[in-house]
């Protein structure tokens, strides 16, 4: 029977490991207790962080017991690690109200009930420790010279390394050696960009505990373009719905690279790698189908399954995309009375049903500034359709701006009352995969 680091590692999630064999000891020996810090910067992880995310559910689903560290005490510090430029430092209130959100966002993938999986703080008790005894006890195990050394540190001493920063290693470590102690955590996981870190906690426990601890590593994921995880033109991808609506997050997903499918259902889906690996043979419309079952089962995961049916049901009616092949994706967790109504709509109709508009972004617009017209080329702008004003302009001399299906021919052109007909919605097209409905304000 695999283990769960069996399937991590086969499904990409290894980068570096501390030893191999004693990792695989420690798996054989029975439910492994690992832990993975996430940073509470902002009040939402992003796309960025859904492999420590899934590796953690992996863990739980195979028998073991994940914990999940939110950083509210080392995030009073910030992180160096991977960071050219100090960190904006948040007030004590702004990382006790991220890490309260985090906290909730995280129970959309594990289960912490009956201590199933822990959510922990490490505020709870590095805010309590006496500096001395911590330098005496802990800081004394350190080498400067070989914390120097690490690479996160060397990026930051081109610009300056403040002595806050400096500390965050000894903290991190800290952590480790506490739930080792406490909650025998023997496995730590995490970013590549983590490592040194890690080192730093598998060294300490070492040291004062006098026993083995393992760290493994994520490798930094990036789509085949070298574009970074999470990462738009315009946006970050937030795993919050109120952020980042279930429809963009289903779009960002679909309209992933031909080259990425079959690794991103490695990563981001439960399915089956048998069932995966039919990906690398497809081409065309099936490999469109393969990105759609991908879409709908990375918004299920983070969103929901309604809110997936909603998004995929919208996608595939805006595009009249083909419905996914049931024999071809058998592993897809697709409604198959979706897959039924989304054929029907394909088939009979372009327009867009009250589901499908419910699930594209909204733009509200006063009646007032409808009676004296407002500009496309402004709204698309502000409603988040295009970047810029100029992007809208230059999409508009490309024919590239639609509204109701109407190509639209001048950067001048106003929407006005006359184009909604009678009712209190319109819909604006960019390009072939991007829409907008534009509503007006009762």
């Amino acid at each position: 029977m695999k283990s769960a680091y069996d399937i991590l590692k086969e499904r990409g999630f290894i980068e570096q490991v501390t030893d191999e064999d004693l990792i695989k000891k420690l798996f054989a020996a029975g439910r492994v207790t690992c832990y993975i810090g996430f940073d509470p910067t902002a009040t939402s992880l992003h796309i960025g962080s859904l492999v420590p995310i899934m590796a953690l559910a992996h863990m739980q689903a195979n028998g073991n017991k994940p914990i999940a560290l939110v950083g509210g005490g080392t995030g009073l510090i910030g992180d160096p690690s991977g960071k050219t430029e100090m960190r904006q430092v948040l007030t004590r209130d702004q990382i006790d109200y991220n890490a309260q959100c985090l906290g909730k966002q995280l129970s959309q993938y594990l289960d912490f009930s009956d201590k199933k999986a822990l959510l922990l703080n490490n505020a709870d008790w590095l805010t309590k420790i006496n500096y001395i005894e911590f330098l005496r006890d802990v800081g004394r195990h350190f080498s400067v010279n070989r914390m120097l050394a690490a690479e996160s540190y060397k990026i930051r001493l081109e610009k300056g390394l403040n002595f806050i920063e400096f500390n965050y290693m000894v903290l991190q470590a800290y952590d480790f050696l506490h739930l080792f102690q406490n909650y025998s955590c023997a496995l730590q996981m995490g970013g590549n960009d983590q490592w040194g870190n890690m080192l730093a906690g598998t060294e300490l426990i070492r040291k004062i505990a006098g026993k083995d601890a393992h760290a493994v590593t994520f490798p930094l994921i990036t789509t085949s373009l070298g574009h970074k995880m999470g990462k738009t033109e315009k946006e970050t991808i937030w795993l919050d719905g109120t952020l980042t609506k279930p429809y963009e997050y289903y779009q960002y997903w679909v309209n992933c690279d031909d080259a990425d499918v079959e690794r991103f259902l490695k990563l981001f889906t439960f399915l089956p790698l048998e069932e995966i690996s039919v990906v690398k043979k497809l081409t065309d419309a099936q490999l469109n189908m393969a990105k759609a079952v991908l879409a709908f089962e990375a918004t299920r995961i983070t969103h929901g399954a309604q809110a997936a049916e909603a998004a995929c049901r919208a996608s595939m009616e805006a595009f009249h995309s083909h419905p996914v092949d049931t024999d071809l994706f058998p592993f897809s967790t697709i409604p198959r009375e979706v897959y039924a109504s989304i054929s029907e709509s394909i088939g009979a109709t372009s327009s867009f049903d009250a589901s499908v508009i419910r699930a594209i972004p909204h733009y509200k617009v006063s009646r007032k500034d409808l009676e004296a017209g407002i500009l496309i080329s402004s709204t698309c702008a502000k409603a988040g359709l295009t970047q810029s004003i100029s992007e809208t302009k230059r999409l508009i001399e490309q024919g590239g701006i639609y509204i109701n299906e109407r190509q639209v021919k001048s950067v001048d052109e106003k929407i006005l009352t006359a184009d909604f007909a009678g009712g209190n919605e319109l819909r604006v097209r960019k390009g072939k995969k991007k829409y907008l409905i534009i509503e007006i304000m009762n």
